[in-house]
């Protein structure tokens, strides 16, 4: 449709729904009657993947001030701050729908910057400057990964009470994914018929949480019900590709390629078709350590092509230094029928775990394995470990519109190591320390969307605001209990846009410990000893560096989308972008858990250099450059405070892999 080039059609989502919008209370929701999905990509999660697609490829409002499309903030050219971003021009005059209208041209004042070229159509004579028309396309030297060509083009049509009604939604992307390889063509084509301004009859629909209702049996539409609901023509290669896909599966290399692909988007080799049990995580099959040395896991999980209701999960592993067996085994129940495997979204279920491993103290990392392959290159020794068994049963009840309640009885043993002893201020020795405990964890996610996998989720986006509040309850006394643990643990994040200038994410988090307790229950910062960036936590920091049972942290990373390179002759060609780094941590250890005041609790470890915080924060910056061949991003992060402390790391480079348009 934009170069005349023949394309061959790989995959097709199609959707039949009822939009209904409340004025008062504001609230919209979409009845969703028919859902179809089929293509080269159907192996992936096709939830997940329908969000991606609906994410990346919103609807667009030229009336709002930021058009969000591609996951990125195009300055919309109906804007406030329209008039500083565009230049306009009256072009023509031209007939559109046998309506004479006047043309309005626009272009950035920067083709670099987010922004679109175009025109709008605008009746000869409308003193309301109704927009009949508008058609949009990105500059051909605009800082965007992958697109070479996109055209948004739009109708509306006008009530005789003035009322603006859109009618066509049409959007066309052609990309290079790969360097040297054909283009993709992606289209999404939106149609909006059968306006009505009654009101409806049936308001419980808005009662739901979740901000699209399925109709039950919504993927088993046959061609009959698309006949009749479809409001468009589509080509017959896009009608006939579930035949295409079962010929194409028919060739080896290419049945083995898309096992191939499955296997390293997903991190688990399936068995079988379908499959009943996954071998992984892969990224978890070797690493190395201090204490362990080099390491091999192997493990895998039930799907529910076993069972839909039934998962169990689990791992061996062995380290070849410390020549100890490791292992998790896990038994969990959900009080719905699964179509994959435990982790879909929204969960019910129970869980009961049993695990003996190494445990990182002040390394819990959210987003990856303690011992993910890629972590194991580090900046210093990781000595901070312990043996760690723990026996655990949780329960959780996800509720469509993203609150999540979790509830857990844990019980857990720390066993030392040559590194880490359990030494009380007397000089008495400990072979374990045993902590049981039940946690109480609310998160409220509203709006949240991500890629579900099979042992966790990735974020599509960062827009919706996340809320955790978490507390631990362990008396002293109650079922051997040494010390008393009364903890309590609260977090947000959220991603913040400014238009052209790029977005903030911010990470706030805060805790307090209530009670008496030794140090391996208190709250120890992040350190990330590795060389690749991890969220939540501290590159320059080293591990139980501060050990506090009060703290607040911070994270705030701006992402400037080339504010500053974009202006720069030459090295914008470069589609270069910066990124600014601020963390910090200000926290504080009371007097009840300092071990040289209370002989009773554990010294802390020599190797730690533990260090009480002052009032100032320990704080640490980072200036990056994104969008390094598109997928790489290179920081330089130096510490701001405390940089005399013993074995103090005073800055370095860290690599992050970020995969953006």
């Amino acid at each position: 449709a934009l170069t005349g080039e023949p394309i061959l059609n790989v995959a097709l989502r199609e959707k039949a729904s009822e939009v209904n919008y409340r004025n008062t209370p504001q609230s919209e929701k979409e009845y969703v009657k028919g859902l179809r999905q089929s293509g080269m990509d159907d192996f992936l999660d096709q939830e997940s993947m329908k969000t991606f697609y609906e994410d990346v490829m919103r609807e667009v409002d030229v009336y709002n001030n930021d058009i969000n499309i591609l996951q990125n903030r195009f300055v919309s050219p109906l804007s406030r701050i329209a008039p500083d971003f565009y230049k306009f021009y009256l072009t023509d005059t031209v007939p559109v729908d046998s309506v004479e209208c006047v043309e309005l041209t626009f272009v950035p004042r920067n083709s670099a910057s987010f922004g679109f070229t175009g025109r709008f159509y605008v009746p000869v004579g409308d003193s309301t400057m109704f927009i009949k028309r508008i058609v949009m396309h990105v500059p051909h030297n605009i800082n965007l990964n992958f697109i070479n060509n996109m055209l948004i083009s739009q109708d509306y049509e006008q009530l005789p009470d003035g009322t603006r009604l859109k009618t066509k939604d049409d959007m066309i992307i052609e990309a290079s994914i790969i360097p040297g390889m054909p283009e993709m063509y992606a289209r999404r084509n939106t149609v909006y018929t059968g306006h009505n301004f009654d009101r409806l009859t049936d308001q419980s629909i808005f009662d739901r949480g979740q901000s699209q209702v399925y109709a039950q049996g919504v993927y088993d539409r046959d061609s009959i019900f698309w006949k009749e609901n479809r409001t468009t023509r589509i080509a017959h290669g896009e009608n006939s590709m579930e035949n295409m896909i079962k010929r194409m599966r028919s060739v080896p290399l290419y049945y083995w390629g898309e096992k191939a692909l499955k296997t390293f988007t997903s991190g688990y080799i399936t068995t079988g078709n379908p499959s009943k049990f996954d071998i992984g995580p892969l990224t978890s099959t070797f690493s190395t350590n201090t204490i362990e040395g080099f390491r091999l896991r192997a493990g895998g999980m039930t799907t529910a092509a076993l069972s839909p209701r039934w998962f169990a999960r689990g791992y061996v592993a062995r380290g070849f230094r410390d020549h100890k067996w490791k292992y998790s085994g896990e038994v969990e129940y959900s009080f719905r029928d699964k179509r994959q495997h435990s982790r879909e979204f929204p969960v019910h279920s129970l869980r009961f775990t049993q695990l003996y491993d190494m445990d990182m103290l002040g390394q819990n990392f959210t987003l990856n394995n303690q011992d993910n392959m890629f972590m194991s290159a580090k900046r210093m020794e990781d000595i901070q470990m312990t043996y760690h068994r723990v026996s655990k049963l949780e329960y959780t009840l996800e509720m469509e519109n993203n609150f999540t309640i979790k509830a857990k009885l844990e019980s857990e043993r720390q066993e030392p190591t040559r590194y880490m002893q359990f030494v009380n201020g007397m000089g008495n020795s400990f072979h374990h320390y045993t902590m049981n405990s039940a946690t109480i964890e609310l998160r409220y996610a509203p709006g949240e969307k991500f890629y579900q996998m099979r042992s966790g989720r990735v974020p599509i986006n960062f827009d919706a605001p996340v809320f955790t509040l978490s507390h631990t309850w362990a008396p002293k006394g109650v079922f051997g209990n040494p010390f008393a643990l009364f903890s309590t643990e609260a977090s947000f994040s959220k991603r913040f846009w400014f238009s052209a200038f790029g977005y903030m994410d911010v990470f706030l988090k805060g805790g307090h410990v209530w009670t008496r307790s030794p140090y391996p229950n208190l709250l120890i910062p992040n350190a990330n000893l590795s060389y690749f960036l991890q969220a939540e936590s501290f590159s320059c920091l080293n591990p139980m560096e501060f050990i506090n049972d009060s703290y607040a942290q911070w994270d705030l990373t701006y992402w400037a989308n080339g504010a500053i390179l974009n202006y720069i002759p030459l090295l914008k060609k470069l589609k270069l972008r910066e990124a600014i780094v601020f963390r910090g941590l200000y926290g504080h250890l009371s007097h009840r858990n300092r071990p040289w005041e209370n002989p009773s609790l554990f010294v802390f470890p020599t190797d730690a250099h533990t260090q009480l915080m002052s009032s100032t924060p320990y704080m640490e910056a980072g200036i990056g450059i994104d969008n390094v061949f598109k997928v790489l991003r290179i920081d330089y992060t130096w510490r701001l405070t405390y940089r005399n402390n013993p074995q103090a790391c005073r800055g370095g480079l860290r690599f992050m892999f970020h995969f953006t348009f």
